[in-house]
């Protein structure tokens, strides 16, 4: 009986190495599959005078060939590359938006500029005229469509982002289930093998979404935490996870929340981005709130400061009509600032442009400690600003291009706030959006200066004219009433500006020196050459009597929007280089990404090879443990039927 005992279990025991065998081979495609192994022990052997005789095999249990600290660094390291390789696809698309070559904005930039040399060459000509206006409704057109792209891509994000929410809160009750299986299983002795790799596979996709940590509890069951110590999953109980707008500015902030909250509550607690790590959730997050906000504010302060400081330029020249000029683009309004949801004061902050040349790309936060007090923070680069009076808080703003009143209509004096309040100002976002021409008629380009100049018919010296320009509102000369400068030779030579009475009235004194500037009530004269005392220059309007239609040649005012282009207006960019300094910053921002998700590809991979070296399948070797658990069955047998052989000799020799 004893040989046939062994011979039992040993044909058992192969035949369970043959099943885990078959088992491996089988699931040589499942992924997160760990390879099991049959696990052997002797059986106790029975004493006897003669020794110990052994009793044959059992199998102990079956090994789950699995490295706890690998499978946890691959998943930490794949959630990383996930969320640095979404996040380099999203930027590939918003270098798209950003891109150069003759369709690009920056090309119709400069084409909209170069087309003004044209007006400036020959400003009766009308077709040069329709060109230069033809070009500004291009320049807009495209300022448009980019807008739009960007709207695009936002939507794609959004859309991505709630897609992800779906699938990590039906992982997370996936976990929590497969949590309490584990658990009561585990009550049985031996590991549940199988629903051991489908739990870490289910968190592997997991990580895809975002990272997390994993806790192990003395019941089997892993707690899952997510942005370092909020409990995702605890044993069979799953928390959930939204996409929110911020709690403080709601929506009018353009940013995007993760929002945690627990089983039965109905509070949610939003999650710091910082802390969430990787996963393709952090990166989209990172890449809603930062670059593609970047992209917006970058294309916004372009539409706008191009409108701005055209517009201005275009309504101080003269139409062909003799007519002052209007705005060549429709006017950006930068509205009002968001308004925090604890405010308590009521007060209500508006924005305008002060100064196109100095815009930031960025969004500006402002946080009132007491009435008239608090900081501004540059959210582009998190530099804070300290005021300790409104006038202090209109002076930072005004150092950034832009000026605060009271958001109403007619815009007042902004008045202040109470303290805890805040303020959100977002003036960039959607600007370009708004960027329209307005003008399509050649007649309408006010390429005239509003101003004229003669020099006096007596004049004895050299003085030659080198440039007139309208730089502001002109207050003098009127319709009429010229400004006469006259000059007094001596080392320096002096000159005085008058405007006809009675009585003549002095408006401007100075030294006078060749190729300088004199700027006298919103016009800019430059000179060249010596005067004689008593030399005269007369400055009127550009259709007075005394100058005919010279205005409808002159080109002054067209001169004066092509040299725009030469202005220091983005950073230190002139208007013509702006885009140019816009794509080499959404550039920079994708090679930095590209480089991170190639580096992190590259230890996902590596990591991932170290782990399915310990748990993977290998055909191979899979076949040759058949080929030997075959022959141990085939032996177990031929064992059971020589002892089935011995017992039926047995009983014969009794029957006798």
């Amino acid at each position: 009986m004893s040989l046939l005992n062994v011979g039992a279990r040993a044909l058992l025991a192969n035949q369970v190495a043959l099943q885990t065998a078959g088992h491996n081979i089988a699931n040589v495609s499942t992924a997160g599959y760990s390879r099991q192994t049959v696990v052997l022990q002797t059986v106790q052997g029975q004493f006897t005078g003669g020794g110990y005789i052994g009793k044959g095999v059992d199998v102990q249990t079956i090994l789950r060939n699995h490295s706890e600290l690998l499978t946890r660094q691959a998943t930490a390291a794949s959630s990383v590359d996930a969320g640095d390789t979404v996040r380099m696809a999203r930027l590939r698309q918003l270098q798209e938006v950003f891109s150069g070559g003759p369709s690009g904005i920056g090309a119709s930039i400069n084409d909209m500029m170069n087309a003004l040399s044209d007006v400036v060459s020959s400003p009766t000509d009308l077709t040069a005229r329709s060109v230069a206006l033809t070009r500004m409704d291009e320049t807009a057109a495209r300022m448009r469509d980019a807008s739009q792209r960007l709207d695009e891509i936002g939507y794609t994000v959004a859309e991505q982002l709630k897609g992800s929410m779906i699938a990590v809160n039906s992982l997370a009750r996936n976990i929590a289930a497969v949590n309490e299986q584990i658990a009561r299983a585990k009550g049985n002795g031996q590991p549940a093998n199988d629903l051991l790799d489908q739990r870490d596979q289910l968190i592997r996709d997991l990580n895809q979404h975002i990272q997390t940590s994993q806790v192990a509890a003395d019941d089997g069951s892993v707690s899952v935490f997510v942005a370092g110590s909020q409990p995702l999953v605890l044993g069979n109980k799953a928390a959930l996870l939204s996409i929110e707008d911020p709690a403080d500015f709601g929506a009018g902030s353009g940013k995007k929340v993760l929002t945690f909250q627990q089983p039965g509550s109905a509070t949610k607690v939003e999650l710091n981005e910082s802390m969430l790590g990787g996963g393709q959730v952090a990166g989209l997050l990172r890449f809603q709130n930062n670059d593609l906000a970047e992209g917006r504010n970058l294309l916004g302060r372009m539409a706008i400061a191009i409108s701005e400081s055209m517009n201005t330029q275009n309504r101080l020249g003269l139409t062909l009509d003799g007519t002052p000029g209007e705005n060549l683009f429709a006017p950006i309004s930068l509205g009002n600032a968001v308004t925090g949801s604890a405010n308590t004061s009521g007060a209500t902050m508006g924005l305008q442009v002060a100064d196109p040349t100095r815009l930031q790309a960025s969004s500006f936060e402002i946080a009132f400690t007491g009435a008239a007090a608090g900081s501004v923070t540059r959210q582009s680069d998190n530099k804070v600003f300290v005021f300790a009076t409104l006038g202090e808080l209109s002076t930072i703003m005004g150092n950034n291009g832009l000026a605060i009143n009271d958001g109403g209509a007619p815009p007042g004096a902004f008045a202040g706030a109470a303290a805890g309040d805040r303020f959100l100002a977002n003036p960039m976002v959607g600007a370009a959006a708004e960027f329209k021409a307005l003008q399509y008629s050649p007649v309408d380009l006010a390429a005239a200066n509003p101003v004229n100049a003669a020099m006096g018919a007596a004049n004895g010296g050299t003085l030659q004219l080198a440039s007139l320009k309208a730089t502001g509102p002109i207050t003098q000369p009127a319709t009429g009433s010229p400004v006469t400068i006259a000059f007094t030779a001596g080392s320096p030579a002096t000159y005085s500006a008058t405007v006809p009475g009675p009585p003549i009235a002095t408006i401007a004194t100075g030294n006078y020196v060749s190729g300088e500037t004199i700027a006298i009530n919103g016009w800019e004269i430059t000179l060249q050459g010596a005067p004689k005392s008593g030399d005269t220059v007369t400055v009127g309007a550009a259709t007075d009597a005394q100058f005919g239609d010279w205005y409808k040649r002159d080109a002054g005012n067209a001169r004066a929007l092509m040299d725009l282009r030469d202005v220091q207006m983005f950073d230190g960019a002139t208007l013509s280089d702006g885009f140019a300094s816009a794509m080499a910053q959404v550039g920079t921002r994708t090679q930095s990404a590209q480089y991170a998700a190639e580096l992190s590809s590259a230890i996902a991979a590596n990591l991932e090879r170290d782990r399915t070296a310990v748990s993977g399948v290998n055909l191979d070797e899979e076949a040759a443990r058949l080929i030997q658990f075959q022959q141990a069955y085939q032996a177990s047998a031929k064992m059971l039927q020589i002892a089935q052989n011995i017992f039926d000799t047995l009983i014969q020799g009794l029957g006798r």
